[in-house]
């Protein structure tokens, strides 16, 4: 945990299966596999902007 950032909990929730390639990609690219994987990542304008593309797909918690 960095002294600044906060730590987001993001969990996949939905398949990519059918979903844009765009979309996969973002999914992949926040270290996100199987459907029902967990990663913690930092509240960055990055992960940010990839989070809110597939809003659809993740369920975003603030972690402690």
């Amino acid at each position: 945990m960095t002294k600044t950032g906060k730590l987001l909990r993001v969990t996949l929730v939905k398949s990519v299966i059918a979903s844009k390639p765009d979309h996969k990609k973002c999914v992949k690219g926040l270290g996100l596999g199987k459907t029902n994987s967990m990663v913690l990542l930092q509240d960055t304008p990055c992960n940010r902007g990839m989070i809110n593309k597939v809003t659809h797909l993740l369920s975003v918690e603030e972690a402690q």
